[in-house]
């Protein structure tokens, strides 16, 4: 009888929270980029809130931009670990701002779908971590195997 290599079934399930969390992080570029009427008055809010206000549309376009990004990193398994990170970072952001600011956690009137969604997402990140824990591991103890420089 064949042994089930535990790690690879791991993997190969990854890919539920990997294109769940891409999906939406790609579904709500339509509106972050063509600068939707709802996108606009979220990072409106949010940009008077922060005290960058007239900044909106750079702050908007930034947050698109890092989604696509940890978007294509979650589709490509060689990248996976990193898109996750990148993923856990952009909806702990969204989860920090939807509870905090005047945004609020329902800020359409829809029962909160978008935070909802961020959560998910998070969650989905958290997941990904946990089956490359072994990756991540390695990465860390590479990173802070490395000397620090000081730019001078």
């Amino acid at each position: 009888m064949a042994t089930i290599d535990r790690d690879r079934v791991l993997k190969w399930l990854g890919w539920i929270p990997a294109l769940y969390a891409a999906h939406i992080m790609l579904w709500y570029e339509q509106f972050k980029l063509t600068g939707a009427e709802g996108s606009v008055m979220l990072f409106n809010i949010l940009a008077d809130w922060l005290w960058i206000s007239g900044y909106e549309k750079p702050f908007r376009l930034s947050v698109a931009i890092a989604e696509l990004v940890a978007a294509g990193l979650l589709l490509v398994p060689r990248t996976r670990l990193l898109g996750a990170l990148l993923t856990l970072g952009i909806m702990s952001g969204a989860i920090f701002f939807h509870t905090v600011s005047p945004l609020g956690i329902d800020p359409y009137g829809d029962g909160g779908a978008l935070f909802k969604e961020a959560c998910w997402s998070w969650l989905s990140a958290a997941v990904l971590l946990a089956i490359y824990r072994r990756e991540l591991a390695a990465l860390v103890a590479g990173l802070c195997a490395r000397p620090m420089r000081l730019a001078i």
